[in-house]
C-alpha cells in the first residue's frame, strides 16, 4: 500500500499523468472516495498521460465513456458506477469486452467490478475537511490523500509514483 498527499486538484491531475506512465492495456483501476474527493480529477490526469482523445469528464449520466488513444497507447474506458444498482447492470456494460485493449478506470467501482480480473489497482481518495462544506464547494483547493493498493501478480514489481511525481 502506498499513500500520497496531494495539495490540490492540479497536483492530483499531475499524479494521474505520472500514474499513466505505469498503466497499460488490460489494467483495471478502481477508484473509491466521497463526492468531491478527486476521482474524476485523477482520471483527467490519467487521460492526459495516456494521450487520449476528448475531454475526460464525469460520465455519471452516460455511465461509461471511451476515449480512444491519439497515438500507439491504449484507449481509456472511464466508467462511473455511482448510479448502478445491480451486478446485472455492471454486466450489461460489457466492460470485459474492452478490458484487454484499454485502461479501464471505474469510479465508485468498489464492490462492483473486482470480478472482471484478478489484477487491479485500487485507489482511495480522501479530502480531509475542517467540518465545513467550504472545501467541497471549491474543488480546485484542498489536500487529497491518495492510497494505492495493488492486487494480483500484474502489480508485483510495478514502481508506483510517489509524492515526487508532482514536484515542480
Amino acid at each position: 500500500m502506498t499513500e500520497v498527499r496531494l495539495p490540490d486538484a492540479d497536483a492530483t491531475r499531475a499524479f494521474g499523468r505520472a500514474l499513466a506512465g505505469v498503466l497499460r492495456a488490460g489494467d483495471l483501476v478502481v477508484l473509491t472516495g466521497d463526492l468531491g474527493a478527486g476521482k474524476t480529477t485523477l482520471t483527467q490526469g490519467i487521460g492526459v498521460g495516456l494521450e487520449v482523445r476528448g475531454q475526460v469528464a464525469s460520465p455519471t449520466f452516460v455511465i461509461a465513456r471511451v476515449h480512444p488513444a491519439l497515438g500507439a497507447g491504449p484507449a481509456l474506458v472511464h466508467v462511473d458506477a455511482y448510479r448502478l444498482g445491480s451486478l446485472d447492470e455492471v454486466d450489461a456494460l460489457d466492460l470485459d469486452a474492452s478490458l484487454d485493449e484499454a485502461v479501464t478506470v471505474v469510479e465508485w467501482g468498489e464492490g462492483w467490478v473486482e470480478g472482471l480480473t484478478e489484477d487491479r489497482l485500487e485507489i482511495t481518495l480522501q479530502r480531509p475537511r475542517g467540518g465545513t462544506m467550504d472545501d467541497l464547494d471549491d474543488a480546485a483547493t484542498g489536500e487529497r490523500i491518495v492510497t494505492l493498493t495493488t492486487v494480483g501478480a500484474r502489480w508485483a514489481d510495478v514502481d508506483l509514483p510517489g509524492p515526487d511525481a508532482v514536484a515542480g
